[in-house]
């Protein structure tokens, strides 16, 4: 199950599940359409800072999980199965949601792998419900999920404008730092000590941006925005994840292309270990 992966390389793997959003299905689909943006002739495989993602052997795309596979077995559990199974090769591990539950297993597989594991979330929406009438593993919980594991040493979010009550006392609860719309700046630095895991919900992006998401929240980052935070953090990114497109909503493969750019810039970031 290593796909031939080795210490320095990172690893792709999609991982098409919905089944626990809350308000559109659509997210399955999004690993194969971004994998059609990541390889269009309307574009290339070089990041901005040079790095060429098709010139290097380094970078190695696993395949869909499959998470259905096992009858009976949670999916939860099937992705945190998979992606353990990847990154205990000492690769880096690059996630394409589905929707934004597929977190809580990714993180978890890499938090008992990295001790002392910071989590820098981006998103419109901090994902802190304690539960959803879904259940406790909807799109809107994974973070308090996480939290709960008691293995996170910081939880730093951005671009979030949506907090309520009940999430502004889960955020409490659980200190999580919250860098919310009304207080980011472009120049803003945010920086870790130890190894760092980035969550990336393409809805943090304003909706002129990212159409093709399932919850539209405007007043959000610009895409320069957030390529620039990815190339500016302070800290060792050792996985991250990029959820929530909906290519059911995706006006000409916009978002998909967006999703592409981002894999270039976090893989090339990745591959720089």
């Amino acid at each position: 199950m290593s796909h031939d992966l080795t210490s320095g390389d990172v690893a792709l793997m999609g991982v098409p599940l919905d089944l626990h959003s809350s308000f559109l299905q659509g997210p399955a689909f999004a690993p194969g359409r971004i994998r059609e943006a990541l390889h269009s002739g309307a574009a290339n495989l070089t990041a901005e800072d040079g790095t060429d993602l098709g010139a290097t052997e380094r970078f190695k795309d696993t395949g869909d999980l499959d998470v259905f596979e096992m009858m009976g077995q949670e999916p939860i559990d099937r992705i945190e199965a998979g992606a353990a199974a990847r990154i205990e090769t000492g690769a880096r591990l690059l996630s394409l949601g589905g929707d934004h539950s597929v977190a809580f297993p990714l993180i978890k597989a890499h938090a008992d792998r990295y001790e002392g594991l910071n989590i820098l979330h981006i998103d419109s929406h901090p994902d802190l419900y304690d539960s959803q009438q879904i259940g406790p593993l909807g799109h809107g919980c994974p973070f308090a999920r996480v939290m709960e594991t008691g293995k996170i040493n910081r939880l730093v979010q951005v671009g979030i404008r949506t907090m309520n009550a009940h999430q502004q006392d889960q955020a409490d609860k659980f200190g999580v730092e919250v860098i919310d719309m009304r207080n980011w700046r472009p120049d803003l630095e945010i920086s870790f000590d130890g190894p760092v895991y980035l969550s990336l919900d393409l809805d943090a992006l304003d909706p002129a941006f990212a159409p093709g998401v399932s919850h539209h929240e405007p007043g959000g980052l610009s895409t320069r925005e957030v390529i620039d935070l990815i190339h500016r953090f302070k800290g060792q990114l050792v996985g991250a994840d990029i959820v929530e497109l909906n290519p059911h909503r995706d006006p000409y493969g916009m978002t998909a292309m967006l999703a592409a750019k981002f894999v270039k810039e976090i893989g090339a970031r990745l591959l720089s270990r």
